[in-house]
């Protein structure tokens, strides 16, 4: 059977969704050519044929949830969907039991009795959290039609649920629901009551709304976050960074510089700095053994129409602040045109994220599992601070590291945090 499955784009991904086809039925493929885009946690990706031939059926349909080994459409041969499906056997008739010739009597004329209408396939016993098993075509068919899956008797290989399933339950129609009891009768009017004060009449308050379909991409970033922030034990520490040099540092360093250094690029360079000086901190729990990196890895936090995306930017303790300047502004815009390539968007011990350019002063961030920690940074702004017992006025800025407790404890945490501040108030140290 030429059926292409759905592929596990993604380690350890359980299903994925197909984001749109590239190629219509009836085209001829050739191994290579990118027919589908599928949708994983974090990005768009594109999926090359491993078959050639003529794309006879497309199964999987956009927008739908796929488990990965499922069939997603049929190439080289035109096989009617659930060709493999055995045929339902015709019911035996029941053999009538012979009866005695009966005995001549008057015949008396009796109303028709009316004809029992076909038995309706009761819905299966099911056990709470049993997987069902549907084909795409036929959960895609139930939802538009309203029908829980559940509900369905499946006449497919092993009970599965198939298009003709759906079909027969649509056709049986809903099930009527119980006649309601009659309303009481209104009560007679009552004359209206006289009042020294003005009644209101009710008034609606109601807002209206429009129900925008979550994406595959929202709703895995929305799974994955729940996910981290209810196995992940999180610890939260803070810090105010001047950063008086640092904004003068960048200055001169932009008069020279091939490309335009951000603050944000700085301070991706004071993690990674801080990581050399703190190495033990540069680590990720599994439930195996404590992965500890030799490079720092660094997830960069960027803000797209479809959600959030984290991609990786590697090495970052060997790379100049124009270097990063560069690598950064390609990932972010890569993100936004959906053209990240998977490897991109895994791996990394730590990640960044910066709200500064929204005027946020300080805020608080989930880790993005499997990672150890992130760095949320805020806005840099002037601030009245004691200084040697005089108060004067520094630029500030304010960063919230965010630990997963089973990897870094307190202490290593606080001992990185204090690196990552001398590094971000002494800036020059990052350049030697």
């Amino acid at each position: 059977m030429p059926k292409v499955n759905m592929p596990e784009v993604a380690a350890g991904a359980t299903y994925a969704v197909i984001n749109r086809w590239t190629v219509e039925e009836g085209a001829d493929i050739n191994i290579g050519d990118v027919i589908c885009e599928l949708e994983t946690d974090k990005a768009v990706v594109e999926y090359a044929a491993e078959v050639a031939g003529k794309l006879t059926k497309i199964i999987g349909q956009p927008g739908e949830e796929i488990d990965v080994g499922d069939p997603i459409c049929i190439i080289g041969e035109d096989v009617a969907e659930e060709a493999s499906a055995p045929a339902a056997e015709p019911e035996a008739p029941i053999a009538e039991a012979p009866v005695a010739a009966p005995v001549a009597s008057p015949v008396v004329e009796t109303p028709a009795a009316p004809t029992p209408a076909a038995p309706v396939a009761e819905a299966p016993t099911r056990v709470e959290g049993e997987r069902i098993f549907a084909s795409p075509i036929a959960r895609k068919m139930a939802s538009d039609n309203g029908i829980d899956v559940a509900t369905i008797v499946g006449t497919g290989p092993d009970g599965r649920i198939v298009r003709r399933d759906v079909e027969a339950a649509i056709a049986a129609g809903p099930v009527a629901p119980a006649a309601s009891p009659a309303p009481a009768a209104a009560p007679a009017a009552q004359p209206a009551q006289t009042s020294s004060s003005t009644e209101l009449a009710p008034q609606d308050y109601s807002s209206s709304y429009t129900a925008v379909k979550h994406s595959g991409m929202r709703k895995a970033i929305a799974r994955r976050l729940t996910e981290s922030k209810s196995t992940i034990p999180h610890f939260y520490l803070y810090a105010d960074c001047r950063v008086d040099e640092l904004i003068e540092l960048r200055k001169k360093l932009n008069e020279i510089s091939p490309v335009k250094i951000s603050v944000n690029d700085m301070v991706i360079r004071a993690i990674a700095a801080a990581f050399q000086d703190v190495p033990e901190a540069n680590v990720v729990w599994t439930d195996d053994a404590m992965l500890k990196y030799e490079s720092v890895d660094i997830s960069v936090a960027v803000a797209t129409e479809t959600g959030l995306l984290t991609p990786v930017l590697r090495g970052v303790e060997k790379r100049s602040l124009s270097n990063i300047a560069s690598a950064v502004r390609d990932l972010a815009e890569r993100s936004r045109e959906g053209k990240l390539r998977q490897d991109e968007l895994e791996g990394g011990s730590f990640a960044i994220t910066n709200l500064g350019m929204y005027g946020t002063e300080q805020f608080a961030a989930i880790i993005n599992p499997p990672q150890s920690g992130i760095l949320a940074v805020g806005a840099a702004s002037e601030k009245v601070i004691v200084e040697q017992g005089q108060m004067t006025v520094a630029n500030m800025m304010s960063v919230t590291l965010s630990a997963d407790h089973r990897a870094v404890d307190g202490a290593l945490a606080a001992e990185w945090l204090k690196a990552f501040k001398h590094r971000i108030e002494n800036p020059l140290t990052m350049l030697v």
